[in-house]
């Protein structure tokens, strides 16, 4: 499958977050390969999105890649768990979108050790699982998808399965925003995290 390129990054995170729906992440380890199919996002529209991390152009040693090169790694830890996010928009306009979850596709294998004891439907369907599976970590941030070892392939047609949204997740304490439709989720798909 082709690598996704520079220009398909270069959109505000509203329309990347619906356009990643269908593609390919795939992360390699010294252990070998792990990927899966994208199946639920969450924009972050930057300055004015008072759930992004980036609100009112917040500028600290986390956000600072969500002002840099849309395509760029974005990964934080919240809680225990690392999550993962791609950068869009120009440069200076921090905004991101968060990966939520993931069907498996390839390492199988690792991704039942890197979560073990947990039924195949629960290894990647959420945004704290699906790095754990796959095998991302803090070390990918500012790492760009064009580059190994962390990558964006072309994958479903977008024809091929029906886009939902709602409203996002986790972040109740936001005001207004946490009421805007802003998750975008293949309709069906048992590996979306609700």
């Amino acid at each position: 499958m082709p690598l996704l390129e520079q220009s398909f990054y270069e959109k505000n995170a509203l329309e990347l977050a619906e356009s990643l729906l269908g593609k390919l992440i795939v992360k390699d380890t010294p252990e070998g390969r792990a990927s899966g199919i994208i199946v639920e996002t969450e924009a972050y529209m930057g300055a004015e999105d008072r759930a992004a991390h980036s609100y009112g152009n917040r500028r600290t040693r986390r956000t600072e890649i969500m002002f840099g090169k849309a395509g760029s790694v974005y990964t934080y830890q919240m809680h225990t768990h690392t999550l993962v996010n791609v950068v869009a928009a120009e440069v200076d306009t921090p905004q991101a979108v968060l990966i939520r979850a993931v069907e498996p596709v390839e390492g199988l294998h690792l991704m039942e050790k890197r979560r073990p004891g947990r039924k195949q439907v629960e290894w990647t369907n959420g945004p704290g699982k699906l790095t754990k599976a796959l095998g991302i970590a803090m070390s990918d941030y500012g790492s760009h998808y064009t580059v190994p070892p962390l990558q964006l392939f072309e994958g479903w047609e977008h024809g091929d399965f029906e886009i939902a949204t709602g409203p996002r997740i986790g972040i109740d304490n936001t005001g207004e925003a946490r009421h805007y439709p802003w998750r975008f989720f293949v309709k069906g798909n048992p590996y979306i995290s609700r």
